[in-house]
């Protein structure tokens, strides 16, 4: 039972290395949204996440025996951290398991703190299944980075401390997900002393495992993981973490990653501080919370779970924040091609500002911009601007939604080309990140067919996007599904998208 845990939880030794992060209102977006909103703070942990927490909790609870023998676990960033300080803090040997994709000042930040480190594979399953080989081949203790009791506990000291910092209302705690661990070890204890304040659960869109179990009611493995928030990218829910998350939690909300960008900017904005994806998670489920529920003058609290995100993926975040805040509508609009009608069609969107334009002559008769039109992020504003184009005859499309004109279309030129009418099909893939990985990816396409279209951008994460068009004669379509199958890297068909059909398509 969770009740298990507060005894656990009360006896948890985590402040040897961890501090106790401070509860901060933020001003801004309480005034914004007409509830006291704040964050607890867990970016300002001496490894810049929580982790380290659950970590030290566990290696307290080995023996001296097996101490001596050393640890081992498989990270991408924040476990392996936490882990190699608590080794570090206490004299053990780490090995820590990290994938080929990891950037290296995760690398160089884990050998910092002494521990080894071997890297094996491009993901963590593969990772993963290399540590536990260790563990076997050299008697090493794994140590898990969620599911386990002594972990969760670990992490659920959160919980006992928003409840001594907080003392008065509370109406509910926004934990992010990934494994579990966080979630489980807070809402235990929230849950046993305060069962009147909500514990709501957060997962990106493309990794909602702990939602997937919810609804089957049992684990279940998701058949893809987005990895924009690597720090919760899981595909399955532990197994201990889900036994006591589905008797304390009270909902999941899931939020995709405009929103996700959305907040790690509400986050800077109040705090000066950079969360990293997953640590502004849970702040992105409280505004969609917000919205969902109409909430007016409540204390929600959620938790800024870390701070550990590459340079290189500012860019990004910063490109997908105002469409997060529903700022910003991205549409494809049909106007005449003839002088005049881009100042027309300028005058028709009245006073809104125009954030991005994109345009190439394609035709004598009808020009198809791509434009980015500024919006007040209300929801229905976005209806509203393009009820009010097609009631000027606009032919309008909204492409705010569409992931493959945010993430390719918008940042290609060129235009259509007739001569690959009739063959060109399109694809999306994802690839893992590191030197020679496009090479690599393009050897295993080889010449089979001829590539008439290709962008690639690095968004400084762990894995690159590549959208590719192919000529492949009707005849052999049926050949693509095993190949790409063979190949082992995430695709989609978007063959069908309506942001190639009108920018790039051969038709």
């Amino acid at each position: 039972m969770p009740q298990r845990y507060i005894k656990k939880i009360l006896e948890a030794r985590v402040y040897d290395v961890a501090i106790e992060t401070p509860i901060d209102k933020a001003p801004a977006l309480s005034k914004r949204f007409n509830n006291e909103i704040l964050l607890k703070r867990e970016d300002l942990q001496p490894v810049f996440s929580f982790k380290l927490r659950g970590a030290y909790n566990k290696m307290m609870h080995l023996s001296e025996e097996q101490l001596s023998k050393g640890v081992v676990a498989a990270s991408a960033g924040n476990h392996a951290q936490g882990l190699s300080m608590a080794a570090l803090k206490m004299g053990v040997k780490a090995t820590i398991v990290m994938p080929k994709t990891t950037p290296q000042i995760k690398v160089d930040a884990v050998r910092s703190r002494g521990a080894k480190v071997v890297l094996h594979g491009d993901t963590f399953d593969e990772a993963s299944k290399h540590a536990y080989q260790l563990m076997e081949q050299k008697g090493l203790v794994f140590v898990h980075p969620y599911d386990d009791p002594e972990v969760i506990a670990g992490q659920g000291t959160i919980g006992m401390e928003i409840l001594r910092q907080h003392n008065g209302p509370l109406d509910a705690v926004f934990v992010p997900v990934g494994g579990g661990g966080l979630l489980a070890g807070v809402a235990a204890y929230i849950k046993y002393l305060r069962p009147d304040i909500k514990v709501i659960g957060v997962e990106p869109e493309d990794a909602a495992c702990l939602k997937l179990a919810m609804e089957k009611g049992r684990r279940a493995v998701l058949p893809q993981v987005g990895i924009f928030a690597d720090g919760v990218a899981v595909a399955q829910i532990g197994k201990e973490t889900f036994r006591v998350i589905r008797k304390t939690v009270d909902a999941v909300i899931t939020a995709n990653t405009d929103e996700i960008c959305a907040a790690i900017k509400d986050i800077f904005d109040d705090t000066r501080s950079i969360a990293e994806p997953a640590g502004a998670l849970a702040l992105a489920g409280l505004k969609k919370y917000i919205e969902q529920n109409g909430c007016q003058g409540q204390t929600l609290l959620a938790i800024d779970s870390g701070a550990n995100t590459n340079f290189d993926r500012l860019r990004y975040i910063s490109e997908r924040t105002e469409i997060g805040e529903k700022r910003e509508a991205i549409l494809s609009v049909i106007i005449p091609e003839r002088p005049g009608s881009f100042k027309r069609f300028c005058s028709d969107l009245g006073k809104r500002n125009i954030t991005e334009f994109n345009y190439r002559y394609a035709s004598q008769k009808e020009a198809s911009i791509f434009v980015g039109v500024q919006t007040s992020g209300q929801p229905e504003d976005r209806e509203e601007l393009v009820q009010a184009l097609a009631d000027k005859g606009y032919q309008v499309t909204d492409l705010t939604d569409n992931e493959m004109a945010k993430l390719h279309v918008r940042h290609m030129v060129g235009g259509h080309a007739p001569f690959a009418a009739g063959e060109e099909v399109l694809y999306r893939f994802e690839f893992p990140e590191r030197p020679g990985a496009l090479d690599k990816f393009l050897a295993c396409l080889g010449s089979r067919w001829n590539i008439s279209m290709f962008h690639y951008r690095n968004h400084g994460s762990a894995y690159g996007r590549v959208l590719v068009g192919m000529q492949v004669p009707k005849k052999q379509r049926k050949q693509l599904k095993p190949f790409f199958d063979k190949l082992g890297y995430n695709y989609t068909d978007e063959s069908d998208n309506c942001a190639y059909q009108q920018f790039l398509s051969a038709q």
